[in-house]
């Protein structure tokens, strides 16, 4: 047996040592991300090779803590592709303005820095009472800095410009307080966010939503997770009901690409179809 063979045997041994301890299922990422990630970990820890990381997952829980916050992408930022914020904001949301109520799940919402953006843009469009956005991932700890709204003012630059660029008729700085060289958004742009943990590997779905986004999240799954996790977005939005992807994300090859209609091609924001007759 070739190196190669073995390390591949200790990563199947280490991913269903975790999925079975702990339910978390990273058995169906795509192996060569998942492997610069699992090799970066290996080396943070120390350890020789991937093998050594079980018996430190298994038993040690602030171990498992960093380990999943190594593996979870947490790449994101206030209204991140400006231009795809304003085709939302100018295709989409137009539609769902004529609705009496509308949910909204960021899937996969990491720190909720999009999750944010969304609620500025309801409110600037005038219905954010009418809405429900459920921010999910599967990490706890992201989870808890999207709840807290607080975000290194390092950032507020860059924030800014892209709220500009996506079409923001006001002043970016009105929905934050800076403070200790952080800055907290507005507590008026949470009454209408639960963000709850979520599992897109294991969980199912929880509510007809109106409009999903999961964005440069299926980059990381094989096709069969791919597959599995798409059919679960097709269970969870309602009568013509929108879903958007990330800019390198498709539906090509998704068992049900053919019940959705692309509405802007190159933000791969797409339509659920009327059924056949």
């Amino acid at each position: 047996m070739d190196a190669k063979e073995a390390e591949k045997i200790e990563i199947d041994l280490l991913l269903e040592a975790i999925y079975r301890r702990y339910g978390y299922d990273f058995r169906g990422y795509a192996r060569s991300s998942l492997m610069r990630r699992l090799h970066h970990i290996r080396q943070k820890a120390g350890a020789g090779r991937i093998a050594d990381l079980i018996p430190r997952v298994l038993q040690d829980e602030e171990f498992l803590r960093r380990f999943l916050l190594d593996m979870s992408v947490t790449v994101t930022e206030m209204f991140r592709d400006p231009e795809f914020f304003y085709e939302l904001r100018t295709k989409v949301i137009p539609v769902l303005k004529t609705y009496p109520f509308v949910k909204i799940w960021h899937a996969g919402c990491a720190t909720g820095e999009e999750v944010y953006s969304m609620a500025i843009l309801l409110q600037e469009e005038g219905f954010y009472d009418r809405v429900q956005i459920y921010g999910t991932d599967m990490n706890a700890e992201s989870l808890v800095t999207a709840q807290e709204g607080i975000y290194p003012q390092e950032n507020i630059r860059k924030f800014t410009a892209n709220y500009l660029k996506s079409g923001g008729r006001a002043s970016f700085s009105d929905y934050y307080h800076a403070k200790y060289g952080m800055a907290k958004m507005n507590e008026g742009l949470k009454k209408n966010i639960v963000f709850t943990q979520h599992n897109l590997v294991t969980d199912e779905s929880f509510g007809q939503m109106h409009l999903i986004l999961c964005r440069n999240v299926l980059i990381y799954f094989d096709r069969n997770l791919q597959d599995k996790v798409l059919g679960l977005f097709g269970r969870s939005l309602g009568h013509r009901g929108f879903l958007c992807l990330g800019s390198k994300e498709s539906l090509d090859f998704a068992d049900n690409g053919d019940q959705f209609e692309p509405l802007v091609p190159k933000w791969r924001i797409f339509r659920k179809q009327l059924p056949e007759l």
